[in-house]
C-alpha cells in the first residue's frame, strides 16, 4: 500500500529491538494518543500478568518498553504523523492527505 503512494518504507523490528520510553513517548505524541494504552494491546495474557489496568501513563510507557509485544502493530509514522494500521485501510487517511498536509489554525 505505501508503494502504490509513493512511500518508502523502513521496517523496525522492535521485538527485537525495543524502543526506549523517549521514543514510545514520541510516537505517542505522533499518533495524537491521549493516553499510553492507545499504543498497547491490551489483551495480551502479559498485559493483565503485569496488573496494568490500574497503571499510570509512566508505568504503561516503562511496561511496553520493557515488553515490547505489548506494543500495537504496525505503527505508521510519515512525517510528523503517526497511525496504528490495523487494518491496513486505517493507513489511507495519512497516505491520501500526504507528507505536508495543511496545518488547521486552533485558537
Amino acid at each position: 500500500m505505501l508503494a502504490a503512494y509513493g512511500v518508502s518504507a523502513q521496517r523496525v523490528f522492535y521485538l527485537d529491538n525495543p524502543p526506549a520510553r523517549a521514543e514510545i513517548t514520541r510516537v505517542l505524541t505522533l499518533l495524537g494518543a491521549a493516553s499510553p494504552r492507545a499504543l498497547m494491546r491490551t489483551s495480551e495474557p502479559r498485559y493483565t500478568e503485569l496488573g496494568l489496568v490500574n497503571a499510570s501513563d509512566g508505568e504503561l510507557i516503562e511496561a511496553m518498553a520493557r515488553h515490547p509485544d505489548l506494543i500495537q502493530r504496525p505503527v505508521v509514522i510519515w512525517a510528523d504523523r503517526a497511525v496504528i494500521a490495523r487494518p491496513p485501510e486505517l493507513l489511507l487517511p495519512l497516505l491520501e492527505a500526504g507528507p505536508n498536509p495543511p496545518r488547521r489554525n486552533t485558537p
